[in-house]
C-alpha cells in the first residue's frame, strides 16, 4: 500500500470502529422490522460517510464513485468487513451489481438503475438460486422467460433473492433459448422491476435466528417487462453472473479478514484480563495455542486472497486461487470465531459481545457464492487435469 491508501484505510477505520460499530445493536433491531438495506440508523452513517469522502469508494469515478483501483479496494474491503453493517454504511454492499451493470449496462439502464444504486438511492436484488433445483448447478434453473414483440415474459420461482423486499428491481437469471447447444448459452439476465405487475414476495426467509436479514422467496409469474430490460446479450447469462461472482468473492474473502481480525482482537482483549485456575487466560498454554494458530489462519488467508486478487486484476481468471480462498476462507473466519467464543466461555453465547452473530453469519461462509465441496470438487479436478495451473508452478 501507498502512503495515500494507507491513510484513506486509517480513516476508514476510524469510521467503522467510533461511528459504525457502536451503531451494530440498533441496526440490529431496526433490521427486523425495515430490512437490511433500510434501517433507519443507516441514513445518518451515510450521511456521514459522504461528508468523509468514504462513499463508494470502489466504484469509477465516471458514475459518481472514489475511483479506487480494484486493488486498492481490496485492501480497503478488509476494513469495511470488521462490521456487519459497513458496508452498508460506505456503498460497497451493492458493488458486485453495480459493476455488472457498468460491463453489461445499456446507457438508459444506467441512467435508471446503475446511478442511483451508486448514490444509494435505490437498491438491487438478484435471483439465481431455486428452491426446488441445487442451486451449486446454476444450469438447472427452471426460470423461463420468452420474448413477444417488444417485451420479455418472465416466469419464475427463487429464493435467497436478499434484499428484495426493499430492492427497486431484480436481475432475474432465466431460460430464454432452451433449443441453445450448449447449456451455458441458454440463460439471460433481465431486469425486472419490484413493482411489476406478477412480481410477488412471498416471505422473508427466516436463517439461523433471525428474519431480517431480507432473504427473500420471491414468484415472478407472466411478468412482462420492455425488451430494454435485457442485460447485456441474450443467451449471456452464465458470463454474466460469473464476472458479477469473481470479483465478489474475492471482496467476501477480504471481509472475512475483517471479521476475523476483529473476533482475534476480542480473543486477545478477553485471554489478557480474565483471571482462572490461578493465572490469566493468556497465560496457560492452550490459549496461547488459540492465539498462535488463529494468528497463521488470518495471515495466511491474507496472503492467499491478495494472491488471487493480483492476479485477477493482471487479467488471469484466477479460478484456482479464488475458489481455494473461498472454502479456506470461510473454514479460517469459522476457527478464529470459534476459539473467540471458546476463551469468553459463557459469555460468548451471549449477544453482551458481537460473537454469536458472527459465529452465526459465518455458518453462511460455507454455501453462499457456491458451497465449499463444489469449489475443491472444481480445484481438485483442474489440479488433476493440469498439476501446472497450481498457483505455486
Amino acid at each position: 500500500m501507498n502512503d495515500e491508501l494507507r491513510e484513506l484505510r486509517a480513516r476508514l477505520r476510524r469510521f467503522i470502529d467510533d461511528e459504525v460499530i457502536p451503531a451494530e445493536p440498533v441496526f440490529f433491531e431496526q433490521q427486523e422490522e425495515h430490512g437490511f438495506w433500510k434501517a433507519p440508523v443507516l441514513d445518518g452513517l451515510r450521511a456521514s460517510a459522504k461528508a468523509q469522502g468514504l462513499w463508494a469508494l470502489g466504484h469509477p469515478k465516471e458514475i459518481g464513485g472514489g475511483g479506487v483501483s480494484f486493488m486498492d479496494f481490496v485492501y480497503l474491503n478488509e476494513v469495511i468487513g470488521r462490521s456487519e453493517l459497513a458496508q452498508l454504511a460506505v456503498g460497497s454492499a451493492s458493488m458486485q451489481d453495480c459493476h455488472m451493470f457498468h460491463l453489461y449496462g445499456t446507457p438508459e439502464q444506467k441512467e435508471r438503475w446503475l446511478l442511483p444504486m451508486v448514490r444509494g438511492e435505490i437498491f438491487p436484488s438478484v435471483g439465481l438460486t431455486e428452491p426446488e433445483v441445487a442451486g451449486s448447478d446454476p444450469t438447472l434453473m427452471q426460470s423461463k422467460a420468452r420474448f413477444e414483440g417488444d417485451e420479455i415474459v418472465v416466469d419464475a420461482h427463487k429464493w435467497f433473492t436478499t434484499g428484495a423486499n426493499n430492492a427497486a428491481f431484480t436481475t432475474v437469471f432465466a431460460e430464454t433459448d432452451p433449443e441453445a447447444p450448449s447449456r451455458h448459452r441458454r440463460f439471460s439476465a433481465i431486469i425486472v422491476p419490484t413493482d411489476t405487475p406478477g412480481y410477488r414476495i412471498e416471505r422473508v426467509l427466516p436463517t439461523m435466528g433471525h428474519t431480517g436479514g431480507g432473504h427473500c422467496e420471491i414468484r415472478i409469474q407472466e411478468a412482462r417487462v420492455p425488451a430494454a430490460n435485457l442485460l447485456g446479450e441474450r443467451g449471456a447469462g452464465f458470463v454474466i453472473a460469473q464476472r458479477r461472482l469473481g470479483p465478489g468473492r474475492i471482496f467476501h474473502c477480504m471481509r472475512w479478514l475483517g471479521q476475523a481480525q476483529r473476533a482475534f482482537d476480542l480473543m486477545c482483549e478477553r485471554a489478557t484480563t480474565r483471571y482462572a485456575h490461578g493465572s490469566l487466560l493468556s497465560e496457560k498454554g492452550e490459549i496461547q495455542r488459540y492465539v498462535a494458530e488463529s494468528a497463521a489462519e488470518i495471515h495466511g488467508h491474507r496472503l492467499m486472497t491478495l494472491d488471487a486478487a493480483r492476479r485477477l486484476d493482471a487479467g488471469d481468471d484466477a479460478r484456482v486461487e479464488i475458489a481455494l480462498i473461498k472454502f479456506h476462507g470461510a473454514q479460517m473466519l469459522h476457527n478464529v470465531i470459534d476459539r473467540a467464543i471458546q476463551v469468553y466461555g459463557a459469555m460468548g453465547l451471549t449477544s453482551d459481545t458481537p460473537l454469536e452473530r458472527m459465529y452465526r453469519e459465518a455458518r453462511y461462509g460455507r454455501i453462499y457464492d457456491g458451497p465449499d465441496e463444489v469449489h475443491r470438487m472444481s480445484v481438485a479436478r483442474r489440479l488433476l487435469k493440469d498439476p501446472k495451473s497450481a498457483p505455486w508452478a
